[in-house]
């Protein structure tokens, strides 16, 4: 096993902060709300909330449990629990840390934008009009400096390590995080047509139900989660040996799914505020406009008809927005920051530098080759390799891993879990159950 030096949360707080961190990011709170506003509001909301117990959860704790385990980054944790000595646990465990990688890549384009709609309303309020516009005017020159400055942050903060650095940004950053919605949530909800909005989040309309949005809701769930990715792996390689490894997974669950659900508190009134200040959000047969970029062009057309207010709220929302995405890309970061740390022998400093260098080269790539290499690197990493990956984990878990030997490590941070209800239905539901979940997944998003 990995030395008694090995890093730690020095809190159950700071796990969970860190862990939520990594779970609530761009997925919570621009994907959920959209793909709500897609399928009918309130029957999504419902069938992602019965889909992260069913699906999400369980497959938490696998992962937690396999990292807890191993003690060690993803590619040393998944040979552990290997039976023979073979090459295919560290294979698949470098296919975790290079998706990760890619995620990274685009999303730090993406969370550049933020950085740069977040400046432009306090530039343009202090009279650098052209500097304003430049932020938020699409080009390769602003793409590529502001996906730079969110790597340079990101960088800063795995750089502090996982208690200065990952806990202590985590734990700051949450709370804000969530008094930021509750700020915004409660101001949009005071404003023209936002009941519109929360009737269709909160009052159901069963028409709305298909195998389909089934499904959909299924993948948000798995994916909001950070699941597959070995994220969750190198956060639980961290959590010392006492803590209730399932208590802690429902804990982080719970917050990951309480932000996206008040993202679709925020977002969902938005739109309908939006649209009763002149925006149009549907189109003629009541498909939603600009799904995949609502927050870079319905909200801030939104903000535009508020006045100086506007500026305000604004600045608000793209903060929210910009700490979600850091949250989520700091422990992305970290997964090939421990593995260059455990398998090379690096220092901390040296595996964040030349690893965060490495994203930014490929961040580049995808901006200088925008349309053909944007999209292609989210469907692969996301749509191909997230879910493969899951479903690996939950074979892994399930099939794998001697029972006995997952019993004794469950156990550690709950003794008395052997006779729970918990371990009667876990084992087997994740041996049987995940895969074929994680399989649905995988079939109907390619």
């Amino acid at each position: 096993m990995a030395s008694s030096s090995r890093a730690q949360f020095s809190s159950k707080f700071g796990f969970i902060m860190a862990a939520a961190g990594s779970a609530v990011g761009l997925g919570n709170v621009w994907g959920f709300p959209t793909q709500a506003a897609s399928n009918g509001g309130a029957v999504f909301l419902l069938v992602y909330l019965v889909m992260v117990v069913v699906l999400a959860l369980p497959m938490l704790i696998a992962e937690l449990t396999i990292g807890r385990y191993g003690q060690a980054n993803p590619l040393r944790s998944v040979k552990r629990i290997w039976p023979t000595n073979s090459k295919i646990p560290a294979g698949f465990g470098l296919l975790g840390l290079l998706t990760a990688l890619m995620i990274l890549s685009f999303y730090s384009i993406i969370a550049g934008w933020l950085v740069g709609y977040l400046v432009s309303p306090i530039l343009d309020f202090i009279g650098f009009h052209s500097a304003a516009t430049w932020l938020e005017a699409f080009s390769t020159e602003r793409n590529l400096v502001l996906a730079l400055i969110f790597i340079a942050i990101t960088m800063k903060v795995v750089m502090g390590g996982v208690t200065d650095g990952i806990e202590s940004w985590s734990s700051r950053l949450m709370p804000v995080l969530v008094g930021l919605f509750v700020v915004m949530i409660g101001y949009i909800l005071l404003q023209d047509g936002a009941m519109d909005g929360l009737k269709m989040y909160l009052v159901p309309d069963a028409s709305h139900f298909s195998a389909d949005l089934v499904v959909g809701a299924m993948g948000q769930a798995f994916f909001s989660l950070s699941l597959g990715v070995t994220v969750m792996m190198v956060y639980g390689s961290y959590l010392p040996k006492d803590v209730n490894i399932p208590k802690t997974a429902t804990q982080v669950a719970m917050i990951d799914t309480g932000i996206a659900f008040g993202a679709g508190l925020l977002i969902l009134p938005a739109m309908f505020v939006a649209q009763k200040n002149g925006v149009v959000i549907y189109d003629d047969v009541g498909n939603l406009l600009n799904s995949d970029t609502l927050v870079f062009t319905v909200l801030p057309a939104m903000f535009d008809t508020m006045g100086s207010v506007g500026v305000i709220v604004s600045i608000l929302f793209f903060a929210l927005m910009l700490i979600a995405a850091l949250t989520s890309s700091i422990s992305m970061l970290e997964v090939p920051v421990s593995c260059a740390m455990e398998e090379l022998g690096q220092t901390r400093k040296k595996a964040v530098m030349w690893i965060g260098g490495l994203a930014l080269l490929l961040a580049a790539a995808i901006v200088f080759n925008f349309g053909t290499l944007f999209g292609l690197v989210i469907t692969v990493s996301t749509v191909y390799l997230q879910p493969i990956l899951g479903l690996v984990w939950a074979i892994c878990a399930g099939w794998v891993w001697h029972r006995a030997k997952l019993l004794d490590e469950i156990r550690q941070g709950n003794p008395e879990v052997e006779h729970s209800l918990f371990w009667k239905i876990w084992p087997n539901y994740l041996r049987y159950v995940c895969p074929v979940l994680m399989g649905l997944v995988f079939w109907v998003t390619i």
